[in-house]
C-alpha cells in the first residue's frame, strides 16, 4: 500500500468524492485508511450508568485505498504515488513523489 499516515489525499470515489484530508491511520492488511473528517457516520451509544444519558457519536469509518489518491502539493490535484532516487553513491535517498508533477511529498 503506497498511502501512508500523514499523507494529504483526495477522495476520488464514493459519497465523499472530491473532499480532501489527512490520513491519520493506515491499515495495510485491510487496504483501508482513516481520514480526518471523511466518511463520517453516526453511532448511537447506550447509557452505561443509571441516571446517565445515551448519546450520538459521529466518527470516521475506514475507506478503501482504491478510492483515494495522493494530493499534489503544487497543483492540488490527485495523482499516483511514484518513487524517485536522489543523490549519488551511498547518499542515495528514495523519495516518494506524485507522478506527473514531480513534487516530493515527504
Amino acid at each position: 500500500m503506497k498511502i501512508k499516515k500523514g499523507d494529504n489525499i483526495i477522495v476520488i470515489g464514493g459519497k465523499d468524492k472530491g473532499k480532501s484530508g489527512t490520513v491519520f491511520r493506515a491499515m495495510p492488511k485491510l487496504d483501508q485508511v482513516l481520514i480526518e473528517g471523511i466518511n463520517m457516520v453516526k453511532r448511537h451509544k447506550r447509557a452505561t450508568q443509571r441516571g446517565s444519558q445515551g448519546q450520538i457519536i459521529e466518527k470516521p469509518m475506514p475507506i478503501h485505498v482504491s478510492n483515494v489518491a495522493l494530493k499534489d502539493a503544487k497543483t492540488g490535484k490527485a495523482g499516483r504515488v511514484g518513487y524517485q532516487i536522489e543523490g549519488e553513491g551511498e547518499k542515495q535517498k528514495k523519495m516518494r513523489v506524485v507522478r506527473g508533477g514531480k513534487t516530493a511529498t515527504k
